[in-house]
């Protein structure tokens, strides 16, 4: 029973039309779920991905409108890492989106702050790339590497993630996919949630071991959720020992379980025990560009 790396990580935003601007406009990815916080119904829940919306490509938002920024500080993820596939695809971004160039990296944050990495891909995982008229497909953000997360005590974590199966470098590898999950010192400062700051990071599970994994977080000492039913997936939270909140999300049923792969995202998705909420919803929620017009 192995993780399949990253499912998707889930971040805050106090302003949906920029953040549809940026990540579907700017870095090319697909909005492919306009949804909302099922925790919260009266806030959106924004998913971009690839072109198929697949787990492992899929960077989310809640809206929180007006939300000050937020600070990652202890226990808290700071930096999302992409992948893109050459030094080349690295200048094309240090042009279009600005930030700070290393070899084999760029670095750079998002209109509210938020850390995005881009590398380049040695994991010989298939490249997860949406269309957009601006951007080759060779230079185009192909899915996540993994994430840096802020911690005090990472050794206390150790034992805990090696129950998960996370091997060297903190990397969880399935069959198909993998990705890291490193540690870097905390800062002084104290975090405080906000616009420009990760909520949670997915890791993926096959659906037929999704009650395995919950039992298996149980037995290495964490505290998981019940089986949370999310419509296009499935879930279980819980933090690990350094405080970063985790959950474990199925591959699948998928966004296509309530609108056709060609219009994904272009209209509010309602799960079925929110539908009834949707002519109040409408009438609440951010108007958002739609950038396929512009893109088609």
């Amino acid at each position: 029973m192995k993780l399949e790396g990253i499912h998707h990580v889930t971040c805050i935003t106090a302003d949906a039309p920029a953040n549809v601007e940026y990540y579907a406009g700017t870095l090319g990815l697909r909005l492919v779920k306009k949804t909302v916080n099922q925790d919260d119904p009266t806030v959106y829940h924004l998913f971009y991905a690839d072109e198929k919306g697949s787990a492992g490509a899929d960077i989310t938002f809640f809206e929180y409108p007006g939300a000050p920024h937020g600070r990652a500080g202890d226990g808290m993820v700071h930096r999302i890492v992409f992948r893109v596939a050459s030094e080349e695809a690295l200048d094309f971004w240090t042009e279009r989106a600005g930030g700070k160039r290393h070899h084999g990296s760029l670095l750079i944050r998002d209109p509210e702050g938020l850390e995005l990495e881009l590398i380049v891909d040695t994991s010989g995982d298939e490249p997860l790339i949406a269309d957009h008229p601006e951007i080759p497909p060779e230079l185009a953000l192909s899915g996540f590497a993994g994430v840096r997360a802020f911690s005090s005590d990472y050794d206390g974590s150790a034992m805990f993630l090696r129950g998960l199966g996370f091997g060297p470098g903190w990397e969880c590898r399935g069959d198909s996919r993998g990705g890291f999950y490193v540690y870097d010192d905390a800062p002084e400062a104290r975090g405080l949630p906000g616009a420009g700051t990760v909520h949670h990071v997915a890791w993926s599970s096959r659906p037929e071991e999704h009650e395995a994994w919950r039992e298996k977080v149980a037995s290495i000492g964490g505290r998981p959720t019940p089986i949370i039913d999310r419509f296009y997936f499935r879930s279980i939270y819980f933090r690990e020992p350094s405080g970063v909140l985790f959950e474990i999300a199925t591959l699948g049923p998928g966004f296509t379980a309530d609108e056709p792969l060609e219009t994904l995202g272009e209209h509010l998705s309602l799960p079925p025990d929110y539908e009834r909420l949707r002519s109040q919803l409408e009438g609440r929620l951010t108007p958002l560009p739609n950038p396929r017009p512009v893109r088609s």
